[in-house]
């Protein structure tokens, strides 16, 4: 007869939890610790012991999950890039066939403004304080604007007239950089105080307005 294969057993379960589930719990844990201490005193200010002692989770849990401060920073910014990238993608999803260009534009701009400025700890995090931290750390934050840059130029090829041979990646990594200087200029302007309406403007008007740019000798022609 043969002997039943036997199942790994899944250890003993504490709080309701078990062993992987409580290592999530303590990921998330130590994930929102530096995540506010980040935002808060910077990200050299910030030592594996006061994240250790925000999330209440031992040095030893730490090292489990994350090979250094490096490390967890870099999963704080791929959590934030993934998040803002997922919703940019949704929204496009819902434009109408009949909607003007100058709205889809205004539309998709507002839930990126609105992911980075609603909490403002988001910007400090992912962009003040990526610079300079490391050459993994800069990688990834090249990472995340190539992303963005990738995405405004699909948004011009479909603009292209059939035969069109345009290098639009430079003038692409450039507008990413104008849009990112106008979001940082809206949350260090407090006098007098401007609204989301105000950045999505200010926004959509950059953007269209270097891409009538960069088709203008196109249609001129």
């Amino acid at each position: 007869m043969e002997t039943p294969a036997r199942t790994a057993p899944r250890g003993r379960r504490i709080r309701g939890l078990d062993a992987d589930q409580r290592r999530a719990q303590r990921r998330q844990q130590l994930l929102a610790a530096a995540f506010e201490l980040f935002a808060r005193d910077g990200y050299l200010n910030t030592s594996i012991e006061q994240i250790c002692q925000t999330a209440y989770v031992g040095n030893k849990a730490f090292y489990e999950l994350f090979d250094s401060k490096e490390d967890c920073y870099l999963e704080l910014m791929n959590e934030i890039s993934d998040r803002i990238e997922a919703r940019v993608e949704e929204e496009l999803l819902h434009s109408a066939p009949d909607e003007t260009e100058e709205a889809t534009v205004r539309r998709v701009l507002t839930v990126f403004a609105h992911e980075l400025v609603v909490d403002p700890r988001v910007a400090v995090v992912a962009f003040r304080e990526s610079a300079g931290i490391s050459p993994r750390v800069e990688a990834q934050r090249r990472t995340n604007r190539r992303w963005a840059a990738g995405f405004i130029e699909s948004f011009w090829r479909s603009k292209a007239q059939a035969g069109d041979v345009v290098d639009y990646r430079p003038m692409a990594v450039a507008t990413v950089g104008g849009l990112f200087e106008i979001i940082a200029d809206f949350l260090h302007q407090t006098d007098p105080p401007r609204s989301m309406d105000d950045l999505t403007r200010d926004l959509t008007l950059f953007l269209i307005t270097v891409t009538n740019g960069i088709h203008l000798p196109a249609q001129a022609s």
